[in-house]
């Protein structure tokens, strides 16, 4: 049997490199009658903020080709209805958990991470920067380098948790926000998150979400979202998540053998609910067919 555990940093050590994307996979209860949740390497929530939000108004999800668009808003059911009805669980069921969590500005960051830190059952949390700062006119945390980097440090300050930092492809240099939030303090980064897209119908003449723009997924984002990846292991010193179209075994072999330490599935588990489990097999039965004792023996080992 291949060793499939991954510790990305101490404190975060994976049974295996396969992880749910936040957003695709609800709080993780939802696909309890489609696979065993607790083993995959860890789910990613839906993400989280200090109180329940509802959304965009309007067609949230349009399909594209090789992938949808999402327009969802980050509805949520807010931290605390999360950590009562949601976490208990989720425990009970032996998942490994990780929060994704997000804001309006930094302080509701941080109040977010203080109230989940040393909380039972959470293994780290993911910060998701791709959120407009109100308090900056909107810009969001993820395009500029020094607000991604003060974002991270207050939330750092915190609490004692992991933190991932999951970062946007919308920007002109993702390694420059890259190497400023691991200067800030985070553990771990992830990306890529979605691409802004548009897509509109000719015969009404509207665009296709209430939204207008929204976030592009799924198999056409593979090639970019790797690049990405690739870019970011060479420029910071600190463990890399891949995401970005992931839809086989293959797929997360290929952001593995360019230096993730980890992958998450996300627009795949809308086709199919068991595709993450799929994709920890498939990864095994690679590694066997290839003599590979241990995954970590394959991760980064791209010849270039």
């Amino acid at each position: 049997m291949v060793d499939l555990q991954v510790e990305i940093v101490p404190g975060l050590v994976l049974k295996n490199p396969v992880m749910t994307a936040s957003g695709t996979f609800g709080y993780g209860r939802e696909y309890t009658p489609y696979l065993d949740i607790a083993k995959l390497g860890a789910i990613i929530t839906k993400g989280l903020s200090l109180k329940p939000k509802t959304g965009n108004p309007g067609t949230r999800i349009t399909e594209t080709a090789c992938g949808m668009l999402n327009a969802i808003g980050l509805e949520n059911i807010g931290i605390e209805r999360f950590l009562s009805d949601e976490l208990p669980q989720l425990k009970q069921l032996g998942a490994d958990v990780i929060v994704n969590i997000f804001g309006n500005n930094q302080d509701d960051y941080a109040a977010i991470a203080a109230r989940l830190d040393q909380v039972a059952g959470i293994k780290a949390l993911e910060i998701n920067i791709s959120c407009p700062n109100v308090k900056a006119g909107g810009i969001q945390f993820g395009t500029d380098p020094q607000a991604a980097a003060n974002l991270v440090a207050a939330v750092r300050r915190v609490t004692t948790l992991p933190l991932i930092t999951k970062l946007s492809p919308n920007v002109s240099d993702i390694t420059k926000v890259a190497e400023a939030v691991a200067d800030a303090g985070s553990d771990v980064l992830s990306l890529i998150n979605t691409l802004v897209g548009l897509a509109v119908d000719i015969d009404s003449r509207r665009p296709l979400l209430g939204n207008i723009t929204g976030g592009l997924s799924g198999p056409a984002i593979k090639p970019v979202a790797l690049r990405l990846v690739h870019q970011v292991v060479k420029a910071v010193d600190i463990p890399v998540i891949g995401i970005g179209g992931i839809a086989s075994a293959r797929d997360a072999l290929e952001f593995l053998l360019v230096g993730a330490r980890a992958v998450e599935i996300g627009t795949a588990n809308f086709i199919n609910p068991q595709i993450g489990l799929e994709i920890v097999t498939g990864i095994s039965d690679y590694l066997e067919q290839h003599e590979y004792e241990k995954v970590t023996d394959f991760i980064g080992s791209l010849q270039v």
